[in-house]
């Protein structure tokens, strides 16, 4: 599953996220469409596999570490757990290799899920409800062996530069816009044409800043206005006109819907009692009545 976040110089940062396809199905990496840029002058044109350049942890903390290792186990676990150890490193070379490329996001876990903070996962496990399944211990632990090898520096060469793959059971839109690099177990690899798929375009630095492990906390979208909300914002203004009022009235704007939390009720007003006797009701002609005469 492709990531599809591009990403400038700050990790985070996305700039082709219009043009993101989510994973299409189980086994197949989503993309992302890039614009055609010319090789720039003193750039040779990959025509071969070119293996990619070791992934380098250099200086990251211990969180960092930890995480990214957790991410990419996972990824490794549920995208290719039945595979040989030959695709298991494949599909960890190619998490790499987007981690190192600017249309994705710079941290392995930002790559292991991207998407699914809009429910768009680039790897379908992310999205699909594979995680709520207890991993089978072996199978974890083996993942995770190819894992720390990839982020210790261990290149798989035969897949090169490679940041797409798909399975034999599923042909994805983007199959024949790329150039295969190799076919490793169950799953066909793939780069990009032009100049995103040389080695130049492989420049992203990692700099740590590793998100929590697991799917992305969902971002609500923007609500617009209905038409009931569009109506009542009209008719509050042409009854403020006709009532000469000079208020303005502001129309409904999109708003993120969320949750509303009720709000804390008002305490009620303390009630004063007090002991006086209750104020005379009798009239001031007739309050002398009943006095003994002097």
């Amino acid at each position: 599953m492709v990531a599809a976040d591009a990403r400038a110089a700050a990790p985070g940062s996305t700039v082709f996220a219009d043009q993101e396809t989510a994973a299409p199905a189980a086994g197949v990496t989503g993309t992302i469409d890039l614009p055609d840029l010319p090789i720039p002058a003193g750039v040779a044109l990959d025509s071969g596999v070119v293996p990619a350049r070791p992934f380098s942890m250099a200086g990251a903390s211990a969180i960092d570490r930890d995480r990214a290792r957790q991410c990419l186990t996972a990824a490794i676990y549920y995208e290719a757990a039945s595979e040989p150890d030959a695709g298991q490193q494949a599909v960890a070379q190619v998490i790499l290799n987007r981690a190192r490329h600017p249309a994705f996001p710079g941290t392995v876990c930002g790559v292991v899920y991207q998407g699914s903070e809009h429910a768009g996962c680039q790897f379908s496990f992310a999205c699909d409800g594979a995680m709520a399944r207890v991993p089978a211990r072996a199978a974890w632990v083996r993942a995770a062996r190819a894992a720390g090898m990839a982020l210790a520096g261990y290149v798989y060469a035969p897949v090169g530069l490679a940041t797409h793959y798909h399975t034999y059971a599923v042909t994805p839109a983007w199959n024949r816009s790329l150039v295969m690099t190799d076919v490793v177990g169950a799953h066909f690899f793939h780069r990009w044409k032009g100049y995103w798929g040389t080695s130049a375009a492989f420049n992203q630095r990692y700099v740590g800043g590793e998100p929590v492990p697991g799917p992305h906390r969902e971002i609500q979208p923007l609500a617009p206005p209905t038409p009931e909300m569009i109506a009542a914002a009209g008719a509050a203004a042409v009854a403020a006109a006709s009532a000469g009022e000079t208020t303005a009235v502001t129309p409904s704007v999109p708003v993120a819907v969320a949750k509303a939390s009720p709000m804390p009720s008002k305490p009620a007003a303390a009630v004063v009692t007090d002991m006086l006797p209750p104020e005379s009701q009798i009239l001031d002609r007739w309050k002398d009545s009943g006095k003994p005469l002097k």
